[in-house]
């Protein structure tokens, strides 16, 4: 992705390992600034995923994969490490397919870096596909909505749910995306809309509320992000994807669900088995540590909502549109 370091336009990615270290942008401090962490200690890289500060469910697996790797590097106990690092957050299969990965190859003997590496390339070599199966779907004129942030960010680099939207703008298309700002913690706002001005995309961040209001006026697609996919199609998202799905369906709006494979899990057999995440009610009641809701008030904060899989118009993944009925090639 493109992002302005000390005043200079610099392509980067969401995660890597350098001089031994995790190193990752560090996604709480957006869009103020890019600031640049790192951690020798997988411990660390656990606690970054906890409070999100890598998030989106293809870059937590990288990150974790990451951490399996500093664990290995630093003879760490392993299974441990496995523990540590799927229990930093629930929702998104990405993570526990990523460390399942590493145990896999570290049991092989092989050269933990590498593995590591060769994930997070898998991730963004999925998402160059996405972006060419979905660019096709974009027309000259369109105007497409989306929720939270599918982007680079989310994903080490290029996106998931944006991909197609930057290959669409790539080939010259002329389109305009709706942002929806995503209360409470503003990915779309401040994460998805800052790739967009990055990439040069046309683009408005509207509030959460307002979806209905221009689905109305006139959206011709949206394109979200999944954490997790059930074997049945209902997949998990950000809280406010399932509101957006059952108003596309009622306008006949196509709505597109873009994710690697990594992202379908095939031991959670609906939706309703997924475990949402509850975070802390001070991410509703509180912005940038100022209270905004009046002392006394309790907040509910789940972080993530499901869709039953009859609102979803396609999957869009590196191997194609799939249906939901054509979820079972999938695990082919």
């Amino acid at each position: 992705m493109k992002a302005n370091i000390n005043g200079r336009t610099e392509d980067i990615r969401a995660v890597w390992f350098e001089d031994g270290k995790v190193t990752m942008i560090d996604q709480r401090e957006l869009p103020d600034k890019v600031t640049i962490v790192s951690f020798k200690d997988y411990r660390y890289v656990a606690e970054a995923i906890r409070n999100m500060t890598t998030r989106g469910a293809p870059s937590i697996g990288a990150t974790a994969a990451y951490g399996m790797c500093l664990a290995a590097i630093n003879g760490d106990d392993i299974e441990q490490a496995a523990k540590d690092i799927k229990a930093a957050r629930p929702t998104a299969n990405d993570l526990f397919y990523a460390v399942d990965y590493m145990l896999d190859d570290l049991s092989k003997g092989k050269d933990p870096i590498g593995s590591a590496d060769a994930y997070a390339q898998s991730m963004v070599d999925k998402c160059i596909k996405i972006g060419e199966y979905g660019g096709e779907l974009i027309k000259d004129g369109y105007r497409l909505m989306t929720h939270c942030n599918a982007g680079a960010l989310a994903t080490v680099d290029v996106g998931t749910a944006l991909a197609p939207m930057r290959k669409a703008h790539g080939d010259g298309k002329d389109f305009f995306v709706y942002v929806s700002e995503t209360r409470p913690r503003l990915q779309g706002m401040q994460l998805t809309a800052w790739e967009l001005l990055q990439e040069g995309i046309d683009h408005a961040i509207i509030p959460d509320g307002s979806s209905g209001h221009f689905i109305r006026k006139g959206v011709d697609m949206i394109i979200v992000g999944a954490d997790r996919i059930a074997a049945n199609g209902d997949f998990a998202n950000k809280i406010g994807t399932f509101e957006k799905a059952v108003l596309a369906k009622e306008f006949n709006v196509p709505f597109y669900v873009a994710a690697p494979i990594s992202t379908f899990d095939f031991n959670t057999k609906t939706g309703e088995d997924i475990v949402i995440e509850d975070r802390s009610e001070e991410e509703v009641t509180m912005v940038k540590g100022v209270r905004i809701a009046p002392i006394g008030c309790k907040a509910l904060n789940p972080s993530f909502d499901m869709t039953p899989a009859r609102y979803v118009t396609g999957f869009i993944t590196e191997k194609g549109i799939l249906k939901p009925s054509e979820i079972s090639k999938v695990r082919e």
